[in-house]
C-alpha cells in the first residue's frame, strides 16, 4: 500500500493547522499530544508557544515518556523538572505517561523481530493520539524522530 506523504517548506504554527485540516481527520474524546519537551541545556525544540495552536484545538494533554538514556528527562522528578522549567506546564495539561509503572505492553503477533512494545500505561486513558515530530540527528551517529 502507498502512503501519502505531505510536505511544506513552511514552519508556522498556522502552516501546523493548515496540514492537520488538509489529513480530513477528526480527532475526538481525549487526545494525546506526543512531541519533543526539550533536553535541558539544548534549545533544538519547538517551543510550546508553536505548538499552542494545534494543542488548543484539540484540547490535547502533552504527553511524553521518560527516555532510556541520561539526561535531564531520564526520572520522572528530573523530567517534570525540564516540562517545566521549558513552559509546557504553564500552558498545558501534561501527563508523563510512564511516571507510575508499569509499563503498558502491546503484543505484535506477526512481528518478525520484535513481539512486544513496551509503551506508558496512561496511553490507556487517550481516545487518540497525534505525534508532532521533528527530525533529529543524535550526536551518536543514529538518527532518530518521535
Amino acid at each position: 500500500m502507498k502512503s501519502k506523504v505531505y510536505f511544506t517548506r513552511i514552519i508556522t504554527p498556522e502552516k501546523v493547522l493548515e496540514m492537520y485540516e488538509v489529513l480530513g481527520k477528526k480527532l475526538i474524546g481525549k487526545i494525546a499530544v506526543k512531541l519533543h519537551s526539550g533536553e535541558e541545556g539544548n534549545q533544538n525544540f519547538l517551543k510550546p508557544d508553536f505548538w499552542r495552536a494545534i494543542i488548543d484545538k484539540l484540547n490535547g494533554t502533552v504527553v511524553e515518556c521518560n527516555t532510556a538514556y541520561e539526561g535531564s528527562r531520564n526520572t520522572t522528578e528530573k523530567h517534570l523538572k525540564t516540562i517545566e522549567k521549558h513552559g509546557w506546564s504553564k500552558y498545558f495539561e501534561v501527563d508523563l505517561m510512564d511516571a507510575e509503572g508499569p509499563d503498558m505492553i502491546l503484543d505484535i503477533p506477526e512481528g518478525k523481530v520484535i513481539q512486544k512494545n513496551y509503551v506508558g500505561k496512561d496511553m490507556k486513558n487517550y481516545d487518540g493520539m497525534i505525534v508532532l515530530s521533528h527530525f533529529k540527528g543524535h550526536p551518536m551517529g543514529g538518527y532518530g524522530a518521535l
